[in-house]
């Protein structure tokens, strides 16, 4: 029977790890402050805690900044260039939980023809499937009739 306070290697490492975790919440969090405090005119600030959980990577720049930038961007498709804008970066990564390490690649005219695109796909496979269906079960009725 062990003393009581003594605990067990694994027990000691979870501790440790707890721990870990919890200075470097309060680090990035009073990071954030001090850079909430020095933020650009028409920066949006973050809230880290409605990000998607990013395990495999260290916390991106806009987290350790503090708040949202406008970015600039080429759309991969039309070539043209294109303002991220700093709230809708936030509602990107904040509602719509999207990865904390994308960026728009697309200006709105294609995303809009991208969507389009998806839609028509979706819709056409279900209906070549359709047909392809009903020719066969056609077939199959017009096989099994005996020629007269």
């Amino acid at each position: 029977m062990r003393a009581p306070g003594k605990r067990s290697g694994k027990q000691r490492r979870v501790a440790i790890l707890s721990a870990r975790r919890q200075r470097k919440s309060r680090r990035l969090a009073r990071a954030a402050l001090e850079n909430q405090r020095l933020a650009p005119v028409g920066s949006v600030p973050v809230a880290p805690q409605q990000l998607l959980a990013d395990a495999g990577h260290d916390a991106p720049e806009f987290v350790r900044r503090g708040y949202y930038l406008d970015l600039a961007f080429r759309c991969v498709d039309c070539g043209a260039e294109g303002i991220w804008l700093a709230a809708r970066q936030k509602w990107w990564y904040e509602v719509a939980g999207g990865h904390p390490f994308s960026t728009a690649r697309r200006c709105a005219a294609c995303r809009a023809r991208e969507r389009q695109r998806k839609a028509l796909a979706r819709q056409g496979g279900r209906q070549s499937c359709t047909i392809s269906i009903t020719a066969n079960a056609a077939e199959k009725e017009n096989h099994d009739e005996p020629m007269g």
